[in-house]
């Protein structure tokens, strides 16, 4: 009997003692793959920098190609950088085959810029001030525009010079001044300023419904010598006189190509305005031969010239 008590005593004290390390035992497999953790770790890094680097080369190249295409029209606005050196007086390309100092046509004419600056400009309507339709109706004393519209000197050949200088032509002709002359009324779209400066002459006159779609011109009456230098017509030999060229300064409402913010300003030019008979004091030696030069003023002519004229005919 004693000895089966103390068997069962024996048997629960050896059931306590392994009941901890049972527990132990459990415990143990976890705390082992604790260091096994920095496997995954190892792997992490590899994987990350492999898909993360081929990525970002990939992507960058299509990004930039649909974001300059909507910006390559910017290039555009460079031409403002031919404004890198703009000569103000050099001649525009309206004028290199010509001698006088205008441009009544321009196929360069800014007329975007012109009217741009119109609708910038708070005060423009305070500088600008035109009479667009200017005859001799206004500006000729007892002369009427068709009876001015009407003189003719293609009969003239203004030979007054040399041994033999006063032909028929000098004595006869119809009405008309002594002084033969091309009038034009123009509308001038460049001109050389007086200190010899080249600047576009306001000319708007738009071809659309746009911003400042009135009119905006500046009318200019020209009067130039068909035949200068040489004698008045129907007065003798004995005068000695002389057809000269006259000229006048005029302000016009101007813009300067090669510093357009500046705007608007009032410049002067100097321009062909009559051709007056002159008479000199006392008698004068007789001029050596020198065939007649037309006044290359105009570059469009208003009349018609004889095919014996000295002025070859324009247009």
């Amino acid at each position: 009997m004693v000895a089966k008590i103390v068997t069962a005593i024996l048997v629960s004290l050896a059931i306590a003692f392994a009941e901890p390390e049972t527990e132990k035992r459990n415990a143990e497999p976890i705390h082992p793959h604790v260091p096994h953790h920095g496997v995954p770790h190892h792997p992490v890094p590899v994987h990350h920098p492999l898909p993360h680097h081929p990525v970002h080369p990939v992507h960058p190249a299509p990004h930039p190609a649909p974001h300059h295409d909507p910006y390559a029209p910017a290039p555009h606005h460079p031409p403002p950088a031919h404004h890198g050196y703009c000569d103000p007086k050099a001649p525009p390309a309206c004028a290199l085959h010509t001698e006088v100092p205008f441009c009544i046509e321009d196929a360069e004419y800014p007329a975007y810029e012109i009217a741009d600056k119109i609708s910038q400009d708070p005060i423009f309507l305070k500088k600008y001030s035109d009479i667009a339709d200017q005859t001799a109706d206004d500006l000729v004393q007892d002369i009427v525009a068709p009876q001015e519209a009407q003189f003719d000197y293609n009969y003239y050949t203004g030979a007054s010079k040399g041994p033999s200088p006063y032909d028929a032509s000098h004595w006869i002709g119809p009405e008309g001044y002594l002084c033969p002359s091309q009038v034009d009324y123009v509308k001038i779209h460049r001109a050389l300023n007086v200190e010899g400066f080249w600047r576009v002459i306001l000319q708007h006159v738009p071809h659309d419904y746009s911003y400042g779609h009135y009119n905006y011109t500046q009318t200019t009456r020209l009067e130039a010598c068909l035949t200068p230098d040489s004698a008045c017509r129907l007065l003798a030999p004995c005068y000695g006189s002389k057809c000269t060229q006259k000229y006048i300064y005029h302000r016009m409402l101007s813009f300067d190509p090669c510093d357009p913010y500046r705007g608007f300003f009032i410049d002067t030019y100097k321009l062909p305005s009559a051709c007056s008979c002159h008479i000199p004091d006392g008698p004068t030696a007789p001029a050596a031969h020198i065939a007649p030069i037309a006044h290359p003023v105009l570059a469009h002519s208003v009349f018609p010239h004889h095919p014996t004229s000295p002025i070859a005919p324009v247009g």
